[in-house]
């Protein structure tokens, strides 16, 4: 159990690191607010502390190829089209080994169709930091099912980026507030 930091962000908690499609097909598209970059850049410190600090760290990353593909009718369709080999590779910044807890998914969500609920009740783990891209899409829909499930969030604002500042604002201030705590990698850094 994690002793509380300056900000008691983690008193009485057990807590995770949920990386969300931090791979290179994502993190190359262009983001906003935060550059991929700046994403990545912030996420790799929190992934050295959590290492530092000995925490459980989940890298969820997306691969449909091979898969069956959701065929749901929409208005609007992700843009799809040939991949390239290296597309679900995690970044290589983020120093992910072999030995790592490494989620699959096929979905936005990382929850349904993975073991990452069961992953994170065998640890005993009741709070999962979240970061990633998108916000909107892999970040949003995994918070939505974890608050279902009854899991404390906190949400590394700084550590995450859509494809539009709108998308990400009004994600953070009318979801994720609801369904969390938001704060910055150095609030969370901190509290560690």
């Amino acid at each position: 159990m994690i002793m509380p930091g300056n900000n008691n962000l983690f008193e009485n908690s057990s807590p995770a690191l949920v990386l969300i499609d931090l791979q290179k097909g994502i993190a190359g598209r262009e983001t906003k607010p935060y550059s991929a970059k700046s994403v990545i850049s912030n996420s790799a410190r929190l992934v050295a502390k959590f290492r530092e600090k000995d925490i459980p760290i989940f890298f969820v990353h997306v691969d449909s190829i091979g898969g069956v593909p959701l065929k749901v009718i929409t208005d609007s369709a992700l843009a799809g089209g040939e991949r390239p080999r290296d597309w679900a590779e995690f970044v290589p910044e983020l120093g992910v080994k072999p030995s790592d807890n490494l989620i699959t998914k096929m979905q936005w969500g990382a929850f349904t169709g993975t073991n990452l609920e069961q992953q994170l009740r065998r640890r005993k783990i009741d709070t999962i930091v979240l970061c990633g891209i998108a916000t909107t899409y892999g970040v949003e829909s995994t918070a939505r099912f974890a608050y279902e499930m009854g899991f404390n969030q906190i949400f590394v604002e700084d550590a995450m980026t859509d494809m539009s500042e709108e998308a990400h604002r009004v994600s953070v201030e009318y979801v994720l507030k609801r369904m969390g705590r938001v704060r910055s990698t150095d609030e969370v850094l901190s509290a560690l």
